[in-house]
């Protein structure tokens, strides 16, 4: 006698528990093909979809996982437009794991539309926009972040609200000159990228040795020179130091992103191509070390779908535009 979907879900439910994930998968498929209408089988298909959690270095999900993960995470929102781990899965699978960017911004105005005053899609899409350059429209956005009438957040959703505000203010100061626009081909800042399309970009912790570690040991030298080895002078150094060290961060971080420009405006052509599956960045810095650096710490996702937009070898309007939600 076949099972009826109930059934089957609490035989999904028992595989996950005792660890066999192909089991949980299958059975949820067959769940969902029963009755297309359970989200919480769609649910399972699309976490069955990707790598275990390990304790250890965690395995990143190939194309096909991610698509097929993705694909699942759109019946659930659909099917139960309240499951905010959904919401937020499927915009990390569709930004850190295929760069599909254009799609992501379509993806949070959604869940806008569900939770209107929630701030994590309004976040989302800031970053979205200020890592392709529509500062304007970031502006709007942000004005609407802050507004009084938006949900009440915890400290960390406020610290994330604070920083993307940062963020938005130095690229968009780094930029006042002229926006790269990798859709261009005769954009001005090409020709620098080619330059330098042998130089990788200067690395977070570089930057640490080469500016934040001098200076605040020089500042702790002199600090503990003034104030001595009492207690007190160790304490008072401690603050004085730990002070410095954020405040000499935060001022370096504008100047990491100036000497970095390049690979900020190669990153942002890279994700162009991603968003829209057709290609803007020209053969000979493609060929280069920058590029090969940066799609190294690429997720293995988007590099399977970077080969495919290459082969494809399609190229991008001169005139296109992130479609505003």
């Amino acid at each position: 006698m076949a099972k009826n979907a109930g059934t089957l879900w609490l035989d999904a439910m028992e595989a996950e528990e005792s660890g066999d994930r192909e089991g949980a998968l299958e059975l949820s498929r067959d769940v969902v093909h029963i009755d297309p209408s359970h989200s919480e089988a769609w649910m399972m298909i699309a976490r069955m979809e990707l790598p275990a959690a390990t304790r250890g270095r965690q395995e990143m999900p190939d194309l096909a996982q991610t698509a097929k993960s993705v694909s699942a995470l759109r019946k659930v929102v659909d099917l139960d437009p309240d499951n905010r781990k959904a919401w937020d899965l499927g915009g990390t699978l569709m930004v850190d794991h295929l760069g599909m960017l254009q799609d992501a911004l379509g993806w949070w105005e959604r869940r806008r539309d569900v939770e209107p005053t929630e701030t994590t899609p309004m976040i989302e899409q800031v970053a979205i926009l200020t890592r392709m350059g529509y500062y304007e429209e970031c502006a709007d956005l942000l004005e609407e972040l802050f507004a009084p009438e938006m949900d009440a957040v915890e400290g960390g959703t406020r610290m994330r609200m604070e920083r993307v505000n940062q963020t938005v203010a130095r690229a968009s100061k780094m930029e006042a000159d002229e926006i790269f626009k990798p859709q261009q081909p005769k954009h001005p800042r090409w020709s620098k990228i080619e330059m330098l399309k042998d130089k990788k970009p200067i690395s977070e912790t570089l930057r640490l040795f080469m500016f934040v570690a001098p200076l605040a040991f020089l500042i702790g030298v002199v600090g503990m020179t003034i104030f001595g080895n009492s207690g007190w002078g160790f304490a008072i150094v401690f603050l004085i130091l730990l002070s410095s060290i954020i405040i000499i961060s935060r001022l370096t971080i504008g100047m990491l992103q100036r000497v970095n420009r390049h690979a900020l405006d190669l990153e942002r052509a890279i994700e162009h191509e991603t968003s829209t599956g057709k290609i803007c960045i020209p053969p000979a810095i493609r060929s280069g070390k920058h590029y090969a650096s940066l799609m190294q710490n690429k997720m293995p996702a988007i590099r399977e779908r970077m080969e495919l937009i290459i082969e494809s070898d399609e190229k991008m309007a001169s005139k296109w535009k992130l479609q505003m939600p």
